[in-house]
């Protein structure tokens, strides 16, 4: 190793401290030290992860306009604060993704039926009201993914209600509104109140009391494109279900290929609550009752 360059006060400080200078200076991959240098690394055991990720945002702090044209656009507050938020998350919680599918024939096929009732009553009827819907039954019957975990990781808060927040992309960044009690409501009023939320909160409509408590999240890119994501669980919730466009897939019945629409279905989950077991099952039922609608309304 390079001796690195520090000063005298430096080197007795890291004596003191029993710190191996040359291993301190390949570590932070620089040739000079100084005292703050020698400061312990922080614990992320100890939820210090943030200080750890704003002293690695020093070296991102480049000038750009040195490599061509640029042009610069302040950030909102909201998107500064949901991008600390998504930073912390990303950091703090071991997340794990399981993707799985779902057969949604029987479903399209319910949600035809209702089209000319859906008309009639001033309501569209989107796949997102029977997916919020069957995600609350699910809920219920899987108590830890409606759950929290205490920033100590000491305690877990189960949750006697089911409230689901739906993910918005609007121009001024993402919002997730809140539907409550979704597990004691139907159809219609959950598209209604879904279409709602979705409406206000693209003209920033969305009042603070919509905006928390959530059970968990779904985020339905099946509008926009892809096959698969990673969403990030948005903390305090355990889990986030990420939803993307259903394909028509062929599906062997036992003698042929049936082609059948399948929907990609994304599971991202805090794993110190939740074990991958615990995933798959919960992926299984939620899935069971997106093939067979009926399910979800007993």
């Amino acid at each position: 190793m390079t001796t690195p360059i520090a000063s005298p006060s430096v080197r007795a400080q890291a004596r003191e401290q029993g710190i191996d200078l040359a291993a301190r200076a390949q570590e932070l991959g620089r040739s000079q030290l100084t005292a703050d240098d020698l400061s312990p690394k922080p614990s992320v055991a100890a939820g210090q992860a943030s200080t750890q990720a704003s002293d690695a945002t020093r070296y991102w702090d480049v000038d750009h306009a040195q490599y061509g044209p640029v042009r610069e656009e302040a950030t909102s507050r909201f998107a500064q604060i949901a991008a600390q938020n998504l930073g912390a998350a990303n950091t703090l919680i071991p997340q794990v993704t399981h993707h799985d599918r779902a057969n949604v024939a029987a479903l399209e096929a319910f949600r035809a039926e209702l089209k000319a009732e859906a008309k009639a009553r001033g309501i569209k009827l989107t796949a997102l009201a029977f997916q919020a819907k069957a995600l609350a039954v699910a809920l219920r019957a899987f108590p830890k993914f409606n759950a929290s975990l205490s920033p100590d990781g000491k305690t877990l808060t189960f949750k006697d209600f089911a409230h689901i927040g739906i993910a918005v992309d609007t121009p001024h960044g993402l919002m997730v509104p809140v539907v409550r009690d979704l597990d004691r409501k139907g159809l219609w009023q959950i598209a209604s109140e879904i279409a709602d939320l979705a409406a206000r909160a693209q003209e920033r409509k969305v009042g603070p009391d919509e905006m928390g408590g959530a059970s968990m999240t779904i985020t339905n890119l099946g509008g926009i494109g892809g096959s698969a994501f990673t969403p990030i669980v948005n903390p305090p919730e355990v889990a986030i279900l990420g939803i993307t466009k259903a394909e028509m897939t062929p599906v062997w019945d036992g003698s042929a290929f049936q082609p059948v629409p399948m929907l990609p279905l994304d599971l991202s989950y805090d794993h110190r609550v939740i074990n991958g077991a615990e995933a798959a099952r919960f992926m299984v039922h939620f899935a069971g009752l997106l093939a067979d609608p009926r399910r979800m309304m007993i």
